[in-house]
């Protein structure tokens, strides 16, 4: 007998691939942009329907829908998922300075506090200067 899988194990599923080389799980952007291309390329071909009722020239505009709207949502989704690793990555590098540097007569927020430090000290000695004359 074979032995059933435990049920805390996850399953193995195979990857869905649209067209064979699109896998819509695991490519970013790629499940809104062909969810909202459908949805245009109804709303496109029964409007079009509706004010010709020309049903092979609807079926083209509905197509026609379809790859201009996946196309633009693709785009506008793969641009700002850029952006985010962009941000993400420098954030990412100045938390490493931040800890690098954190301590140290490097670190920039030190640097204020000892600025300020070395003026009060000078405003002492004036002060000191003042009293001896």
């Amino acid at each position: 007998m074979a032995a059933a899988p435990e049920p805390s194990e996850p399953k193995e599923r195979k990857a869905f691939k649209l067209l064979g080389f699109l896998d819509v799980e695991n490519t970013p952007c790629a499940r809104d942009s062909i969810l909202y291309g459908s949805l245009g390329s109804v709303v496109a071909g029964f409007g079009h329907f509706l004010f010709t009722s020309r049903i092979k020239r609807s079926c083209d505009v509905g197509v026609g829908g379809f790859i201009l709207v996946t196309l633009g949502c693709w785009f506008h989704c793969r641009y700002n998922y850029a952006k985010q690793r962009i941000r993400e990555r420098i954030a990412r590098e100045e938390i490493k300075k931040k800890i690098l540097y954190e301590g140290t007569h490097l670190d920039p927020e030190r640097k204020p506090q000892q600025q300020q430090q070395q003026l009060n000290n000078l405003e002492h000695r004036k002060v000191d200067v003042n009293e001896v004359n």
